[in-house]
């Protein structure tokens, strides 16, 4: 008997994390298995993020924060926006969650009624279609193929917008393609949704610094529609503090308030030590920020090359983050001994059992035809990894 509310039933589990169970299972049984399915960095959180926590601790920030964070760590927030993105934004406007995940969550919740239309561009992250469904609003996607750097272009919004659309979850980098929007893409974005006053834009920024092209381009830029965006952010991979869970968002004050509302209601202030370790984080050296962003263009370099090199995958050049989302469709209907792939997601996991390499099938990203791997890993388990997928896919006939 299910007696789990119509909420909750509405919801799908998550495709990444069960990946990742049985990655986990295979692991226990003694199997050599390299992961690529996990959207974390490999790295260690730096050195002076952690002394900064640890004098939090001996000073004694082990009581509730305020519910919209420290007014230190919403200050250092204000200036990277500033310094950074050329963007000024005031404390009150500032509001830090339990990690970037929950960020976006709060926003969502806040702005979304039922029967709302929420564009997401596709592929996207497995989570902003569940959480429009858990605000009992209406995803309504739009398809970007490889051909178009999975990118949408100003008429695809365009024909999308409707009287019941409510925002537009625009990430760029993108989790889970890598695809960076330009300015002038931007731009173009921006003019069509400047047209439509009702629409908001939650642009998540979570993978800002993790970026080949130079500097980050923000929608936000944009005074047509300024006041009508909320840049979502947070430590999590810049700074590799995935467990740290420190996001934030930057939006129009009365967004801010409203999100407070709710989350003095579930959460209150997030984590106290992290927060003094997430003010290190933005006041201090960005050297180490550098540092892993070049380590990772050097590992995109060497995936990409590599995967190009296997028969039946079509690669595109990532400009960020630290995903390759190959299409793989040419081997849907091939065969071994044992199975058919028929999908993506069977496409997964005949990697991982055959070849002992986890990816994600695009299925979960709304884009069945590809397959996502994570290069947050060592360049020898990237070799290895995909030494393996080159192997286990001459198999199939």
């Amino acid at each position: 008997m299910n007696n789990l509310s119509d909420r909750l039933n509405r919801l799908a589990p998550s495709a990444t994390l069960a990946m990742s169970q049985r990655s986990s299972e295979l692991k226990a049984q003694g199997v050599d298995v390299i992961n690529l399915s996990v959207g974390e960095p490999d790295f260690n959180t730096p050195d002076h993020i952690k002394a900064a926590a640890i004098k939090a601790v001996e000073e004694n920030y082990s009581r509730y924060s305020p519910v919209p964070g420290y007014p230190a760590l919403r200050q250092a927030i204000v200036k990277k926006l500033k310094e950074e993105n050329g963007l000024d934004y005031t404390p009150a406007q500032i509001l830090c969650s339990n990690g970037a995940k929950q960020s976006v969550c709060n926003a969502i919740m806040a702005l979304v009624n039922a029967g709302d239309e929420v564009i997401i561009p596709a592929p996207y992250w497995v989570s902003y279609p569940q959480m429009v469904l858990l605000a009992e609003g209406t995803p309504v996607y739009v398809e970007a193929n490889i051909e178009q750097d999975f990118k949408i272009t100003p008429a695809q919004l365009e024909a999308a917008i409707t009287p019941k659309t409510r925002a537009l979850i625009l990430c760029s980098p993108s989790n889970p393609t890598g695809s960076v929007y330009s300015r002038e893409e931007l731009k173009a974005l921006a003019d069509v949704l400047a047209k439509h006053e009702r629409v908001m834009v939650l642009a998540d920024e979570i993978y800002e610094h993790i970026n080949y092209v130079g500097r980050h381009e923000s929608i936000a830029q944009f005074e047509n529609i300024r006041d009508r965006v909320v840049i979502i952010n947070g430590v999590s991979k810049a700074y590799a503090m995935t467990g740290w869970r420190i996001g934030f968002i930057a939006a129009p004050e009365w967004v801010v308030k409203g999100c407070n509302k709710l989350q003095g209601q579930y959460t209150s202030g997030p984590c106290s030590v992290s927060q003094k370790a997430a003010e290190a984080a933005y006041t201090g050296s960005q050297d180490c920020v550098e540092e892993m962003r070049k380590a990772f263009e050097r590992r995109k370099s060497l995936i990409v090359q590599l995967a190009k090199d296997i028969p039946g995958l079509e690669v595109n050049d990532p400009q960020g983050a630290f995903y390759l989302f190959p299409k793989c469709s040419s081997y849907f209907g091939k065969r071994d001994d044992n199975r058919v792939i028929q999908n993506s997601t069977d496409f997964a996991m005949y990697l991982l059992e055959e070849g002992h390499v986890a990816t994600v099938g695009g299925d979960a990203f709304g884009s069945p035809e590809c397959f996502r791997m994570s290069y947050a890993t060592s360049d020898d388990n990237i070799r290895e990894a995909m030494r393996r997928i080159k192997d286990t896919l001459s198999k199939l006939k």
